[in-house]
């Protein structure tokens, strides 16, 4: 048999990261306003502050990326591995 057909799934795995990064942010974002969970949002931005561009005369090309990793999107990413792992 082949590997990827005794082990799980990789891909599974790398939405459920994804999906918990992205729950994490939202919870992180509604828990700002809540004095007792403020917390959660706590973290720290990094990347690019003003995008690249990129201009060919007909082709412009505009690259930016900006990511912010807070406590919340985490604890979202432990988890969705604990979940993936114990399913």
């Amino acid at each position: 048999m082949a590997r990827g057909s005794i082990g799980k799934n990789n891909w599974a795995l790398l939405i459920m990261i994804l999906a918990g990064v992205v729950l994490g942010g939202l919870i992180g974002q509604l828990a700002s306003g809540v004095s007792a969970l403020s917390w959660l949002n706590y973290g720290q931005t990094f990347g690019l502050s003003n995008p690249l561009v990129l201009d060919f005369g007909i082709l412009v090309l505009t690259f930016g990326l900006t990511i912010k990793i807070t406590i919340a999107g985490i604890l979202g990413i432990v988890l969705a591995i604990l979940i993936y792992h114990f399913i």
